[in-house]
């Protein structure tokens, strides 16, 4: 088994769904408190100068991050406990022969031993990756910092979920990998077909005498973006329906409904809300098909701009290098992007040298896609 460290990635990844504060503009010393070290928060009362200030309250934030739904519940698979290669086994549709029932003839010989091979093609997928995070705690040396053993457990619990939702993070920028790996590639071969140029075809559509619109403006105009949504659900029945065209290794594939997983971008679903939803009388009519919704694609920038969530910029395993903005939607069939056989194991060590005890998370996952499977990319370009 070939198992790859990424802790570096993970921790690039992450560094990119969280983004980068931005400074502060305004004089606000004096009117929110920021937080400030030890040193210059411990001071004295006001009366004899002698008695030092106590800590009359202590906040743990500890919050639990779930993850964003939308890459999570659409490629996390189920995994197993034994054994490490997934076998992904397609049969090819075989060829129709003419029916002899209906070509008798006297004293003709009609042979029924032939032996008719089925075509069949296997995918074998057995990389992993895997990271750790560590954490030392104590117990005594912390003590004193606290009024009981209810505020040291808080303390300790706090802790523990960092690194949960330190781990859901990864988790989740690894899975958004896994489908950009796919999505890349889809976009590198630009056939026309799988990859949808929305703008584009919408501009064609014009008048001559019209301005062809750019990227923003056609997610502010109700008629660019009801192009939109009635493209997506002629894309999805077509994906019902046994073809070659939407998957790249153009192998004669259908996705049904129940097996389709569809994924939009916020931004775009949020302007459909606003300029569309809000003056439409019968808006169940021009509804998004049932879907999962994304903020970003690969990482929100610093500042969210739409250039950046709806961007991807990657090298994929297929050996395109890929740079596109404007990526507002994907349609995938359920067996074409994965992410499975996930197993988080803790080990703990004690050192009794200097009473601390550190404990070893470790993550390990498999990603996989398989170009065989039907996946359209639509984008603004």
């Amino acid at each position: 088994m070939k198992m790859q460290q990424i802790a570096e990635l993970v921790n690039s990844v992450t560094s990119e769904a969280l983004g980068k504060e931005n400074l502060l503009q305004e004089d606000l010393s004096n009117v929110v408190s920021v937080g400030d070290t030890i040193q210059n928060v411990m001071g004295l009362d006001n009366y004899v100068k002698k008695l030092c200030d106590r800590i009359g309250r202590t906040i743990f934030v500890d919050r639990v991050y779930s993850g964003e739904g939308g890459i999570l519940s659409a490629i996390y698979r189920d995994g197993f406990t034994f054994g490490s290669i997934i076998q992904k086994v397609n049969t090819i549709l075989p060829e129709a022969m003419e029916n002899e029932d209906w070509q008798l003839e006297n004293l003709q010989s009609y042979d029924y031993s032939i032996f008719y091979q089925p075509n069949v093609s296997t995918k074998y997928f057995n990389d992993k990756t895997t990271w750790s995070i560590r954490l030392s705690f104590t117990e005594e040396q912390v003590k004193s910092a606290f009024n009981g053993p209810t505020e040291l457990a808080s303390f300790i619990a706090m802790l523990h979920n960092s690194i949960n939702n330190s781990m859901t993070v990864k988790e989740e920028e690894l899975a958004r990998r896994a489908l950009n790996n796919l999505m890349s590639h889809v976009i590198a071969t630009n056939d026309g077909v799988t990859y949808v140029k929305l703008l584009t075809l919408y501009n064609a559509t014009l008048p001559d005498s019209a301005t062809p619109l750019d990227a923003d403006e056609f997610m502010r105009t109700p008629e660019a973006v009801k192009f939109a949504i009635a493209y997506f659900y002629r894309i999805i029945d077509r994906l019902g329906t046994m073809s070659t065209l939407f998957n790249l290794e153009h192998t004669p594939k259908f996705t049904s409904k129940d097996r389709l997983s569809f994924i939009v971008l916020s931004d775009f679903e949020t302007n459909i809300r606003a300029f569309v939803d809000s003056d439409t009388w019968h808006y169940e009519k021009i509804a998004l098909p049932e879907h999962y919704t994304v903020t970003y694609w690969q990482g929100s920038g610093t500042n969210y701009a739409f250039s950046d969530v709806s961007k991807i910029k990657l090298k994929n395993s297929y050996g395109d290098t890929v740079e596109t903005a404007n990526i507002i939607a994907v349609a995938f069939d359920r067996d074409a992007v994965a992410v499975c056989n996930t197993k988080r194991k803790t080990d703990v060590a004690y050192n009794p040298a200097a009473s601390f005890y550190t404990e070893f998370h470790k993550f390990e996952t498999q990603m996989f896609t398989d170009s065989q499977e039907n996946m359209v990319v639509f984008a603004l370009n």
